[in-house]
């Protein structure tokens, strides 16, 4: 768990894609490896299970968990794909059952300290705060982490290149992050350098860095 924990903190930002379109979904994230990316989350609201499967194969340093898991059958599912982390929008005991049965760590979602307070007492791996923005963004964070400071929080939703750094001063071990690193627009017409100067860019906003991504840009 200790690894898990400090992959995500090398990450920084992590991915959350979500996209009707498998082949859409793979590119973006093809990309986002390129572009130096360390974890990905795939959502259940697209064919996961696939997109797991083949990500796990192309990019196998890439850390990729399932994101929007909300039942057994759904944790099954994703976890059958090889899915390494597997993330809920809320406390599922369902998906946090069989992630435990599986020996994967389980982020369940928290808008509230108590909920916070009740998923790291049941032992989740790490808890997303979501919806971040909504919640009351890197000031909330900053609040709970200072009756909290030892847990591991991933502040998702509404988290934008423009505020993705000071959720991370604010204590976030790492940030999800979704539409500005899905440019689906220039992906769905096929414009890939386009897509992935919007990538970059985006990332640059967001003061993201990495070995791998210097050597990109260098």
């Amino acid at each position: 768990m200790v690894d898990f924990v400090s992959t995500l903190r090398s990450a920084q930002i992590v991915p959350v894609i979500r996209h009707r379109d498998p082949e859409i979904a793979l590119k973006a994230c093809d990309l986002l490896a390129e572009a130096g990316i360390r974890a990905l989350e795939i959502t259940t609201t697209v064919p996961a299970a696939a997109l797991i499967s083949e990500l796990r194969q192309r990019h196998p340093d890439i850390c990729t968990g399932a994101g929007t898991v909300l039942d057994a059958d759904q944790a099954d599912t994703v976890l059958a794909a090889g899915a390494e982390f597997v993330v809920s929008p809320c406390w599922s005991d369902a998906a946090a059952r069989e992630a435990g049965a599986a020996k994967v760590p389980y982020l369940p979602g928290a808008m509230t300290p108590g909920e916070v307070h009740h998923h790291a007492e049941i032992g989740a791996a790490e808890i997303k705060i979501f919806p971040a923005d909504a919640a009351g963004g890197p000031g909330f964070l900053k609040a709970v982490k200072s009756v909290f400071p030892n847990l591991a929080l991933m502040p998702t939703g509404g988290v934008s290149p423009d505020t993705a750094q000071t959720y991370l001063n604010a204590g976030a071990l790492c940030v999800g992050m979704g539409g500005n690193l899905l440019p689906a627009q220039a992906l769905e017409a096929g414009h890939i350098d386009l897509a992935r100067s919007q990538i970059n860019a985006s990332l640059t906003a967001a003061s993201f860095q990495s070995s791998q991504r210097k050597r990109i840009l260098s």
